[in-house]
């Protein structure tokens, strides 16, 4: 397909002087054209771009699109990028590999076993602010807390030892990189898949507490494979620091920047509740989209879209709906409908970590704010640098001083 001056270029840039707010041309879209073309690779592709969130939980929830990134049309980040990846990477899979791939997992992340980890979540916790506070002068607090914390959390998860976390965010940060070029993202998949096997393996022989240790278990009952354990360990690693990190980050950058709402955060558990889904809501760090094909021919607001055509559901567009949320651009910390929110998807793809990223978030807010009542950004807003070209939207640093 060729490109069109009435078909706008997708694009995760958004102006400088409102870094946490979706750009404004999608909130014109939804206005105007809520379902529209939009080009992607200079107009080799004209996906549809669904930016309601009516619109966008009927495409998430409807069995007529795929997650497979190997249909013809599929509005993959990467042209040239059709092939099909590991297995253990199930998102970008349809059911019956999805279902049985997530199925091993599904047990990991029930919420009476996450909340097992709280106490260890909120003992890391107390160590990383405990060994920031001790800095002087300006420190990162990407460096020095929003990322390792999760790191820690998911390593530990995992049975991973931490002194490889270095290792695990280079690989990372390279996969959510749109930037990097096709052979530095199969090295990265390379240098995870490798070492994970090798710790299937060990784990085999030496087996503990863990998730790795489990998935060792369920090869040896025949269930999944060596490659599939280490893939959907690479995948929990990937999945669960990069994505927690920068909602950490963001959301701490929010509240500095709404002072008044600080109070909620420190009000209890039942507020601190809601403030972490008005978080995930305003802020939706998958800025990305959320990316399908129709298989078959759907209609999805009065617009037929024809099997074989990409889909592209900006979920942090979506979750601005003043159709659905009432002064949507406002962080009201107490919106009643707000855990309808996108942030997670919608349907058999939803998150599957997700009760451990609110864990996480409702325990590492309140004790940053309750430990740090002085936090300030070091910085101004403008000086921030921002993460444009990624999957995952966040902030490559963030100096603060305390």
């Amino acid at each position: 397909m060729t490109s069109s001056p009435t078909v706008p270029t997708f694009t995760l840039t958004r102006p400088q002087a409102a870094p946490l707010d979706p750009p404004p041309l999608y909130a014109q879209l939804r206005g105007e054209q809520p379902v529209t073309r939009v080009s992607l690779w200079e107009g080799r592709l004209t996906p549809w771009l669904v930016t309601r969130w009516e619109d966008a939980r009927a495409v998430l929830g409807s069995p007529a699109f795929s997650t497979d990134q190997t249909h013809p049309g599929a509005p993959n980040f990467k042209e040239g990028t059709h092939q099909p990846g590991p297995r253990g990477f199930f998102q970008n899979y349809d059911d019956p590999i999805h279902a049985a791939m997530r199925r091993t997992l599904t047990r990991e992340f029930m919420v009476k076993r996450v909340d097992a980890l709280r106490p260890a979540i909120a003992r890391l916790t107390d160590e990383l602010l405990t060994d920031l506070t001790v800095l002087s002068g300006p420190a990162d607090f990407v460096e020095h807390f929003a990322l390792p914390l999760p790191s820690l959390v998911i390593c530990e998860l995992l049975g991973v030892p931490y002194e490889e976390h270095p290792f695990f965010q280079e690989q990372s940060k390279t996969l959510v990189d749109l930037n990097a070029t096709g052979e530095e993202s199969a090295r990265a998949f390379a240098n995870l898949g490798e070492y994970l096997l090798r710790l299937v393996q060990t784990k085999r022989a030496t087996p503990g507490d863990d998730v790795v240790t489990r998935l060792a278990a369920q090869v040896d009952e025949g269930v999944i494979t060596d490659q599939d354990a280490a893939d959907l360990s690479a995948f929990l690693l990937f999945a669960g620091h990069e994505t927690t990190a920068n909602m950490i980050a963001l959301s701490t950058i929010t509240l500095l920047n709404h002072p008044d709402r600080i109070p909620h955060i420190l009000g209890g558990p039942d507020q601190v509740a809601s403030a972490v889904e008005e978080l995930l809501r305003y802020l939706s760090i998958v800025h990305g989209g959320l990316r399908r094909t129709a298989i078959d021919d759907v209609t999805i607001g009065g617009v037929t879209i024809h099997a074989g055509e990409g889909v592209i559901i900006p979920v942090h567009v979506a979750n601005r709906d003043p159709e659905f949320f009432t002064n949507p651009d406002d962080l009201d910390l107490e919106r009643a409908n707000v855990r309808r929110h996108l942030a997670f998807g919608y349907g058999i793809h939803q998150c599957l970590g997700q009760p451990l990223a609110r864990a996480e978030l409702q325990i590492v807010l309140p004790e940053v704010f309750r430990r740090l009542p002085s936090l300030k950004i070091a910085v101004p807003m403008e000086e921030i640098a921002f993460k444009q070209a990624t999957a995952v939207y966040g902030v490559r640093e963030l100096p603060v001083t305390w």
